[in-house]
């Protein structure tokens, strides 16, 4: 692989530094923790990015002949704490150890990197989230299709798909990896294809060789193709998922047992969900302040680290079969109606552990005793569990006990040897393994335990046979056991004694039996670990043949999990079982938005609304109203009761009839992506263009105020357009809502005969609205952007000038509009000269008559220009009818 960059020597080198340039060469582009004695080091650049990021002093070493080079450091048993730290801020580490222990070297230790931990190689569980995976994405740009591939090491899930550019974009949006490989050369493409906000890391077009991953692939499955898996024919793909298995055997993840399938996503098979639609119904995370406020924050009734997880793919992935839907709707409401059963499962599933990330631990030979013993009571749990569903008389649920196997044996031997609750939580410091699995190591332990013991046997016989009241035995490194006798008791002690220190207030000696003792009980200690540590890796062996069983039991009780999550909401929150079938309408009743009326003030009720869309008499809902009224909140809970019931829960309406979507397009509020140059009417053009250019007669449309970033008349131009070809499409008459300030676009109901307006109720008391919040049939001319204004806090003078502007205008034009008439086909009138003078009788200030100049039109804007500098009285009249001819030429008239 060719390096990111080189490593400058700049120093005159110790021997240390040269051995700790030689390893930086290799992972120049990664922190380098090197380890010299108990420390952690990091040298120069990487000294000076660590201190920073970590809050570590920054030092300087001696590095040769008047020179140094910045040194900083951490205790290498801190590095829990440390490393999080460092890779939450984006930065790969290569974690560099002493490969020889240094007491039995003479000169420099062998040190070799043991693992690179990147944002998307993570096996810690300080640094990963319990119900968020943590993806590693492969890209692969194909002649024909671009390839894509998802790894989670900490899970072994392993996914991989094909397609365009902007499928591959909308997958990485939906499983948000926290890095992306891709080959090298192809910066540009991968920019235009996915942003800029990914972490990425390039590697040689050598590691993307179909061929060669083709068999990398088949290696790790232990298979002679890759026809079982349906992925054979995913040229692009398995270029893709090879990469990544490269990728690990470069970061020292070689352990890889418990990743033993391979997973293909279809597109077919999925609701398109792209990250506009992503970021607009904040699926995963809330655009306000709030925390813990997006969609999954609010539905996760999970009990479980790998629940939760599967929870995210259902959310960013709900599928489309109505036959699969109703599977999960079925035991989801039989959850629901028994709640004896519900209970007795949400107990069981309660006590199982995050059996994936376990799985994957005890691949990569890191598995904890706890955590082991974790497992064990997961096993147990399950059985259990597995039993209570197979009692029912449900087939579904009979499906799902027949895919758990409780795995007795890997329970019985952790119980048989494996201490229920271990001394040590780290098998290289003993105290965990069972006493009765090896008679040698209980002998040992006998030995070690009795200890103390026989020295208190040895120190009261000494002293009564000597007369020294105060003789003691103790330990130290130097000498090991020794006799410490008192100066004045020195006369008495025997000539067989050997004595090793002079104190100022004693002396110390030795004897035979303390060294033989001595020498038996520390050779018993080191001989228990040595026992302790292969019965261990004996234990992990086992349980390594059985890791694919216990990924396939994590995955059932994940699916569990769910889907008695979906069923503790609905009782909750009062949700309801939705009909799902292959019709094309739409048909809800009484729906609410799912997060709003969870997050809603004690004492005061959502306000429900119903919406019923087809393709032959309603496809269109023309929605007006002022702001604050509840036009986006509507919009958002018809996209997110569909989602959820394409995820197989119950949803809150009264009803609810879906007619499965293939696609969900929402362009709701608004959003600046000023670092990349684009202001929020870019964006709302990009995100409009995207959706119209992947429409199809399953699509449903969430548009909110097109066209406002923009002039009045541009706006209105641009949203009846869309409109009108979401209508007159040949092939895809999408379903949609639109929600608009334009009321001159009410008028689209006489021309389009499936576009139906309606309106966001207020009730005006006074000067005064109140948002009824219900939508009803029929178009309104009122935003109330005044009364919005005032509920805002505007100063009460502001306000009262802009109520009285507003009269005068509605005066001169004849409409609460500054557009100059409610009609499309008459926009382009201007105000006649009698209605400027009126107007400025009637004291509309000056900038606001002149507002048709100030429009962002460039005709009008060359017309200004025109006669902005004309001194009237000086013109002749030819050269005053020249000037209007050139005006009408402007003009096109």
């Amino acid at each position: 692989m060719v390096s990111e960059k080189k490593i400058e020597k700049k120093y005159v080198e110790t021997p240390l530094m040269k051995q700790y340039y030689s390893i930086k060469a290799v992972h120049p582009d990664a922190i380098l923790l090197f380890r010299v004695g108990d420390f952690y080091e990091t040298f120069g650049d990487d000294a000076i990015k660590a201190s920073g990021i970590l809050g570590i002093t920054l030092t300087r070493r001696a590095n040769g002949a008047a020179t140094y080079v910045e040194l900083a450091g951490f205790p290498y048993h801190a590095i829990d704490t440390y490393l999080p730290k460092l890779v939450r801020a984006g930065e790969r580490v290569a974690i560099c150890e002493q490969l020889e222990d240094p007491k039995l070297v003479k000169g420099l230790v062998k040190r070799g990197v043991i693992e690179l931990v990147t944002p998307g190689i993570v096996l810690g569980d300080n640094i990963l989230a319990n119900k968020e995976n943590n993806y590693i994405a492969s890209v692969y740009f194909g002649r024909r299709a671009t390839g894509v591939a998802f790894l989670d090491i900490s899970t072994g899930e392993f996914y991989v798909a094909e397609g365009t550019d902007s499928y591959a974009d909308k997958l990485i949006s939906n499983l948000q990896p926290k890095e992306v490989i891709y080959q090298r050369g192809y910066e540009d493409r991968f920019a235009d294809a996915f942003g800029s906000r990914l972490y990425t890391y390039r590697l040689d077009e050598w590691v993307f060789s179909e061929e060669v991953n083709r068999g990398k692939l088949c290696r790790q499955f232990g298979t002679k193709s890759l026809k079982g898996f349906g992925v054979d024919h995913f040229t692009s793909g398995i270029s893709a998922a090879g990469a990544i298995l490269y990728y690990l055997e470069f970061t020292e993840h070689r352990e890889t047992g418990h990743i033993t399938s391979l997973s293909r996503i279809d597109e077919d098979d999925y609701v398109w969900v792209d990250k506009f639609t992503i970021r607009n119904l904040e699926l995963f995370s809330s655009n306000g302040a709030r925390e813990k406020c997006s969609f999954a924050d609010v539905i996760d009734r999970t009990l479980t680290p790998m629940g939760g997880r599967l929870l995210k793919r259902w959310i960013a992935m709900p599928i489309k079969d109505p036959a699969k839907i109703n599977e999960r709707l079925d035991v989801v409401e039989r959850f629901t109606k028994e709640a004896d059963l519900a209970d007795a499962v949400r107990e069981q599933v309660a006590m199982v552990g995050d059996l994936e990330r376990i799985a994957s631990r005890i691949a990569a030979q890191r598995v904890t005793p706890r955590e082991l013993v974790q497992l064990k009571n997961s096993l147990a749990a399950i059985e259990t569990l597995k039993a209570a569903l197979e009692s029912t008389d449900d087939d579904r649920l009979h499906a799902l006990a027949a895919g758990i196997d409780p795995l007795a044996g890997v329970r019985e031997r952790i119980a048989r040897e494996i201490y229920p609750d271990p001394q040590n939580n780290q098998i290289q410091k003993g105290g965990v393994i069972a006493d009765g699995v090896d008679p040698e190591l209980d002998d040992l332990r006998r030995i070690a335990l009795h200890g103390k013991d026989y020295l208190s046997r040895i120190q009261q016989r000494e002293s009564e046979a000597t007369g020294i009241p105060s003789l003691k035995i103790s330990y130290n490194n130097v000498f090991g056991y020794y006799i410490e006798v008192r100066n004045a008791h020195r006369d008495k002690v025997p000539a067989t004694w050997i004595r090793k220190q002079t104190l100022a207030n004693a002396e110390r000696y030795i004897t035979e039996e303390l060294k033989e003792y001595e020498e038996k009980i520390l050779g018993a200690e080191e001989k228990m670990l040595v026992l302790e540590q292969r019965i261990y890796a004996d234990i992990m062996a086992f349980i390594c043949s059985s890791l694919q069983p216990m990924l396939h039991d994590a995955a059932v009780v994940a699916r569990i999990d769910c889907l008695q999550s979906f069923a503790r909401l609905a009782c909750e929150r009062r949700y309801v079982r939705p009909v799902l079938d292959d019709g094309k309408r739409i048909d809800i009743r009484s729906g609410r938005h799912p997060v709003i009326e969870t997050l809603m003030p004690v004492g005061e009720e959502y306000v429900p609304n119903d919406v019923m869309l087809d393709d032959r008499q309603q496809q269109i809902m023309m929605i007006t109203g002022p702001n604050m009224s509840g036009k986006s909140a509507l919009l958002r809970q018809t996209a997110l009761i569909i989602l959820m019931a394409q995820m197989g829960s119950f949803v809150p309406a009264a009803s609810a009839h879906i007619g499965v979507v293939d696609k969900i397009f929402t362009r709701v509020g608004a959003s600046d992506n000023i670092s990349q140059g684009e202001s929020t009417f870019m964006v709302e053009m990009l995100e409009s263009a995207s959706i119209l250019n992947n429409i199809s007669d399953r699509s449903i449309v969430l548009l909110d105020e097109i066209g406002r970033g923009t002039s009045t008349y541009d706006g209105i131009s641009i949203a009846w357009a869309m409109v009108e070809y979401l209508h007159n499409h040949p092939t895809a008459h999408a379903k949609t809502l639109f929600a608009t300030h334009y009321h001159e676009l009410n008028e689209m109901e006489q021309m389009c005969p499936r576009v139906k307006n309606y309106h966001v109720a207020v009730k005006e008391m006074g000067n005064q609205i109140v948002f009824l919040r219900k939508l009803e049939r029929g178009g309104t001319e009122h935003s109330f952007g005044i009364h919005v204004a005032r509920m805002a806090g505007m100063p009460q003078s502001v306000v009262a000038r802009a109520d009285e502007i507003l009269r005068n205008l509605e005066q001169v034009y004849g409409s609460n509009e500054i557009v100059p008439s409610r009609s499309l086909k008459d926009r382009g009138k201007k105000p006649s000269a009698q209605a400027v003078k009126e107007a400025a009788e009637s004291g509309v200030p000056q900038n606001m008559q002149l507002s048709m100049f100030r429009l962002d039109d460039p005709v009008l804007v060359q017309i200004r220009d025109q006669i902005k500098g004309l001194d009237i009285n000086a013109l002749t009249p030819i050269e005053a009818l020249n000037k209007l001819n050139e005006i009408k030429k402007i003009a096109g008239i």
